[in-house]
């Protein structure tokens, strides 16, 4: 197996922020979407904590499907939240979407302890791993849906350049770089188990749920 290469925690570029603003993710945050309301059936509504909601999208996306939910996320960048508040503004559902500036473990979510904790394509930018289950840990209600999808990192480096290939070939080139140099700082299925044993969450599954990501979730 490749060894894991850690990139940046966080994405401060403010072409990095225009460039993610400006494409569409609109299938694979769908999915993700999809993807929870499959494994929480029981979802109706309440507060929800986005861990690493970058401009905000999954939020919005999220808040569209439960009318009866308010959505607050956390970002560490501020061009990506910048990017997000105009979306909010726009969007249908943006008046019960909060964005916050903050930084993993400091950062203080406003409406803790939450029902439903969920966080997307934040877990291979950590550095430590154990930030991310120690915040959902702290800031979720007994009983608590959790659901966090990320990147799984490739076998080999061919396997990398084939995923960028296939997903990326006519993304702008920072969009393939940081493809690329995510998947080589994501995680395998089986570190997010380890991850998952050591926190105290061992109930958790773990899921490979396409060729580039993996799901894990359960409940507090």
């Amino acid at each position: 197996m490749m060894e894991r290469r850690p990139e940046p925690e966080l994405m401060l570029d403010p072409e990095q922020a225009r460039a993610y603003a400006e494409a569409d993710f609109a299938e694979p945050h769908e999915h993700f979407v999809d993807l929870f309301a499959e494994r929480f059936p029981d979802m109706a509504g309440g507060a929800v904590l986005d861990l690493g909601c970058g401009p905000g999208d999954v939020s919005l996306r999220l808040a569209a499907r439960y009318p009866a939910c308010v959505v607050h996320g956390i970002d560490g960048a501020q061009a990506m939240l910048a990017a997000g508040a105009a979306w909010c503004r726009a969007h249908p559902a943006g008046s019960r979407v909060q964005l916050r500036m903050g930084r993993l473990p400091d950062a203080q979510a406003p409406g803790a302890p939450y029902e439903t904790i969920v966080s997307n394509s934040l877990l291979h930018h950590l550095h430590d791993p154990r930030v991310l289950w120690d915040v959902i840990l702290r800031d979720g209600a007994p009983g608590a849906r959790v659901f966090v999808m990320d990147l799984c990192r490739p076998e080999s480096a061919q396997r990398v350049s084939e995923l960028v290939a296939r997903h990326a070939a006519t993304a702008p080139e920072v969009l393939r770089r940081d493809f690329e140099n995510s998947l080589y700082a994501a995680f395998t299925p089986g570190e997010v188990r380890a991850q998952l044993g050591d926190a105290g969450l061992e109930a958790f599954q773990v899921e490979q749920v396409s060729d580039r990501h993996l799901v894990a979730w359960g409940r507090l």
